[in-house]
C-alpha cells in the first residue's frame, strides 16, 4: 500500500507538469492523478481552517493584490514578492495587459487544484489545445520552500519524464512557466520546491471551492475539463487597501 500511496503522489504531481509552450505545441502529457483524496464544500484545510487567518502573510512584502473575477465569484490573491518577485512582477503585468480576460479554469481536479491562464481557451474551437498555451516566452523558476498550502497560487510548466523517479527537472524544463497558473484546493506540499509558488488566497475560498466541485469530464487520461466553461472574466491588480 505504501508503494501505491507513493506512486499516486508522483502521478499527481505529473499532472501539473503541462506544456506551456510559446509554439502551441504538446510538450508533455498529463498523466491522470489519483483523485479518490478529496475535501469537501466546506473552504477547510487540514487543520479545520478557512485560510482566513493566513490573510495577513499573504499580504506581507505587498501593497497589490490581484482580484481574480470568474463566473462563479471573486478570488483575491496576496503576492509573495520576497518570495518569488520575477513571477510575481510576470503576472502582474499579464494581468494588466488583460491577458486573462476571457480565459477560463480548463482543468480542475477536486481535492488538488484548479487552473488556468491558457490564453488558447478563449477560443473555444481550440479545446483540444487547451493546456499548451502560453505568453510566447518562458520565464525562469523561482523555486522555494515556501509550502503549497490550500489557496496558494502557484505556476504550472512543462514536465521533465525523469521527474516520476524522484528526479529533479532538468533547467529547460524547470524554466518553462510562462502564464498558467494554479490554485491549490488542498494542501499539496509534494509540490514543494518543485514548482514556483507565489501568493495565495486571502479572499474567496468559498469560490475556489465551488469551481473545485464542478461536474467534469475525461481528458488526457483523467477527469479534469469542466463540463460547463468556469470563466476568468478577468484578473485585476488593484491596491490592497481597496480589498475588504
Amino acid at each position: 500500500m505504501r508503494v501505491l500511496k507513493i506512486s499516486s503522489v508522483l502521478m499527481l504531481a505529473a499532472g501539473l507538469l503541462v506544456a506551456c509552450g510559446q509554439n502551441g505545441k504538446k510538450e508533455a502529457t498529463e498523466t491522470a492523478p489519483d483523485t479518490s483524496a478529496t475535501v469537501g464544500e466546506q473552504s477547510t484545510n487540514s487543520s479545520g481552517s478557512t485560510g482566513t487567518e493566513d490573510s495577513q502573510n499573504a499580504l506581507s512584502g505587498t501593497n497589490e493584490v490581484a482580484v481574480i473575477k470568474t463566473g462563479m465569484g471573486e478570488m483575491v490573491v496576496g503576492f509573495w514578492p520576497d518570495v518569488a518577485p520575477n513571477t510575481v512582477a510576470n503576472f502582474k503585468k499579464l494581468a494588466r495587459q488583460g491577458f486573462y480576460d476571457g480565459t477560463c479554469f480548463h482543468r480542475v481536479v477536486k481535492g488538488f487544484m484548479i487552473q488556468g491562464g491558457d490564453p488558447l481557451t478563449k477560443d473555444p474551437s481550440k479545446e483540444a489545445e487547451w493546456g499548451t498555451g502560453g505568453p510566447g516566452y518562458h520565464i525562469d523558476a523561482e523555486f522555494s520552500h515556501r509550502h503549497h498550502a490550500r489557496g496558494v497560487i502557484s505556476m504550472a510548466r512543462n514536465g521533465d519524464p525523469r521527474e516520476q523517479y524522484g528526479q529533479p527537472p532538468r533547467p529547460q524544463f524547470a524554466n518553462s512557466a510562462g502564464s498558467q497558473f494554479f490554485i491549490c484546493q488542498a494542501d499539496d506540499g509534494f509540490l514543494d520546491g518543485k514548482y514556483t509558488d507565489f501568493g495565495k488566497l486571502i479572499k474567496g475560498y468559498d469560490v475556489l471551492d465551488k469551481i473545485a466541485n464542478v461536474p467534469v469530464r475525461p481528458v488526457g487520461g483523467e477527469n479534469s475539463r469542466p463540463i460547463k466553461r468556469v470563466d476568468v472574466i478577468s484578473i485585476r491588480i488593484v491596491p490592497a487597501n481597496q480589498v475588504k
